[in-house]
């Protein structure tokens, strides 16, 4: 199952693992990769937590006060906090200030990937911490499927 903004992920099947699709979106500057890593995990038999919002209006204010931004940033949390793996995508061409502030809120979370290829503008910051909390840091959305369908092999043999 794929779950977006603002469904209830309260309902969702506990027996299967999710993962949340952390990463860059910013305002649509970044292609919609969340929904092919969602098919992928779902042919995996696994769920996805897709923080990208069919019906978001890019004239909603980002405050508190908007109950739109108030649900979708709590969804995004309440998500974050029920998964279990995070798949954090820091495109080259976005700056992603929330995906940074995500990677920050979990680096010491055991199931967060981080893909940062070359040309991410704070690459240098992103290396560095998943080198410190010991993050599986990939170049590539490729090369992190191969590993990741690797561990989920390993993990039903």
């Amino acid at each position: 199952m794929i779950y977006t903004p603002p469904q209830n992920i309260a309902k969702r099947d506990k027996s299967k693992e999710y993962v949340f699709l952390a990463g860059s979106i910013e305002m649509g500057k970044a292609l919609d990769w969340q929904s092919d890593m969602a098919q992928y995990f779902l042919e995996m038999g696994i769920g996805s937590f897709n923080p990208r919002r069919k019906d978001w209006n890019s004239s909603w204010t980002q405050e508190f006060e908007n109950p739109q931004f108030y649900q979708q940033v709590n969804w995004e949390l309440d998500a974050l906090e029920k998964a279990d793996h995070i798949l954090l995508y820091l495109v080259p061409e976005t700056m992603s200030p929330i995906s940074l502030m995500e990677l920050g809120l979990h680096a010491s979370n055991k199931n967060l990937y981080v893909v940062c290829p070359n040309g991410f503008w704070r690459k240098g910051n992103v290396d560095i911490v998943c080198n410190k909390y010991n993050i599986p840091l990939f170049e590539s959305l490729d090369e992190f499927k191969k590993h990741f369908h690797e561990k989920i092999r390993r993990q039903t043999s």
